[in-house]
């Protein structure tokens, strides 16, 4: 039997689809990626905003279409809009033949196998503890990067957010678990860990009685083998300055840090239940910066929060203007069902949420663009994710015709300033040959827009 797996959504998602896709390899199923050949398609979904939840169902409906056009035999829905919208997927999508809820991934080979013998299955519970599975997860990203999840789940309730209802509270993935994890990962070829959750820095409270990022990240750090550890998703009111030492003296940790702030406006932090103020973001961006000259910060935004007044906006903009984060990306503000600001007075018009959004982005291409042109002359360790074939050169705008006839073959490679899939590139010039997954020394010659240019030395 062919089984077809599509996930939605976060990086988090992923990993659960990728230990799902090892449990499906252990029972004998083939993995496919062509829709018209499965017998089998399982679709793991998201719906945290509404742009995920529209993403999901659409998926869903075109994936219900190959009962009719292919050869599918089973269409199951997994992860989070199966959590929230399991009534309404039994009654809207007939195709659907099995649902599984967020914390019931470990089930699938048993519901493929009951779906197949015609019978329906929704398993949804309520979150729990997180459980051993035992197989080994099959890498999806394509290149030499993986994610690490190292907790689940979220005890922060901020009242634009879904997530705690559909997620559970905060839960830690025991620390023996984690390190076998990447140490399996690394044995397959893995070079980078991305370290995952909802919240990474509050990792270990629930389980030991107190944070355990750092000393997490120094165990990996032994792992031989491993060449960069990333941390996502940090909130800066649990950054301690125990991690910023480890991030500072562990040559395996990149200096760069997401850290999601939301916005800068206290009455909107305050509205929006988080647990910062501006003065408090200000110093610990200030703190990170004094201590890792060389860190890269990256956060995330939500434009036209319900009551956001242009003032705020603009005090907004002001902060980033002051603050220089090196990388940043905004929502427009998502009006979830059973979520406190859903209910708030003041709802932003989409336009103007719209609006706010390309405003910030505006002025954060000109912070960034400016970051890129620093960093020529630097010399910078680079991880190549392959070559750019020479008949996609020129549709590559980075690089100037002039440039093309001179560079040789070029690759594409990532900074430790570069997350995959959110961030940027640079463009390596290389007389001899290189290979995927390899880290080489770079001189940064050039930059054009977010990305940049440089010459192996």
């Amino acid at each position: 039997m062919n089984i077809l797996f599509v996930s939605l959504g976060c990086d988090k998602n992923l990993v659960d689809s990728e230990i799902m896709l090892g449990l499906i390899r252990d029972k004998g199923y083939q993995i496919t990626n062509e829709e018209k050949e499965a017998d089998i398609i399982v679709v793991n979904t998201c719906c945290f905003i509404n742009d995920a939840k529209e993403e999901s169902i659409n998926t869903i409906l075109e994936m219900a279409e190959y009962k009719r056009t292919g050869t599918l035999k089973v269409l199951i829905v997994t992860g989070c809009l199966g959590q929230r919208y399991k009534e309404e997927i039994q009654k809207e999508i007939s195709e659907v033949d099995a649902i599984l809820g967020t914390s019931s991934y470990n089930e699938i080979v048993t519901v493929i196998e009951d779906a197949l013998e015609g019978r329906k299955t929704v398993s949804v519970k309520e979150p729990e503890d997180i459980k051993a599975v035992n197989t080994s997860r099959i890498n999806t990203t394509g290149g030499y990067f993986s994610y690490l999840k190292i907790a689940e789940g979220c005890d922060k309730h901020c009242t634009y957010c879904i997530i705690p209802k559909i997620r559970g509270n905060y839960r830690s993935i025991p620390m023996e678990s984690l390190i076998k994890e990447a140490k399996d990962l690394v044995s397959s070829g893995i070079k980078e860990l991305i370290l995952v959750a909802q919240e990474t820095t509050l990792y270990g409270k629930d389980i030991y009685g107190e944070k355990k990022l750092p000393e997490l990240l120094k165990e990996l750090c032994k792992i031989d083998g491993l060449e960069w550890i990333r941390i996502l998703y940090s909130y800066p009111e649990e950054i301690t300055d125990e991690l910023i030492q480890v991030i500072k003296s562990e040559d395996k940790i990149c200096k760069y840090l997401d850290m999601p702030i939301q916005h800068a406006s206290d009455s909107i932090l305050k509205r929006m239940g988080r647990r910062t103020n501006k003065e408090e973001l200000t110093n610990i961006i200030r703190k990170l910066k004094e201590n890792i000259p060389e860190i890269a910060l990256r956060t995330t935004l939500i434009s036209g929060f319900p009551g956001e007044t242009e003032e705020e906006h603009e005090e907004l903009k002001e902060f980033l203007k002051e603050m220089k984060f090196d990388r940043l990306g905004v929502f427009t503000y998502s009006k979830e069902d059973d979520t406190p600001a859903a209910k708030m007075k003041n709802q932003i018009h989409k336009h103007i949420k719209k609006r706010r959004q390309a405003e910030i982005m505006e002025l954060q291409q000109e912070i960034a663009f400016d970051h890129a042109m620093d960093t020529v002359g630097r010399k910078l360790k680079v991880m190549i994710e392959g070559k750019l074939p020479e008949d996609s050169l020129e549709e590559q705008s980075i690089l100037e015709p002039e440039q093309l006839l001179s560079m040789g073959n070029i690759y594409i490679g990532r900074t430790y300033m570069d997350a995959p899939n959110v961030d940027g590139f640079i463009f390596v010039q290389a007389r001899g040959e290189l290979m995927s997954g390899e880290f080489v020394e770079v001189m940064v010659t050039d930059a054009k827009e977010y990305d940049l240019i440089g010459e192996l030395i």
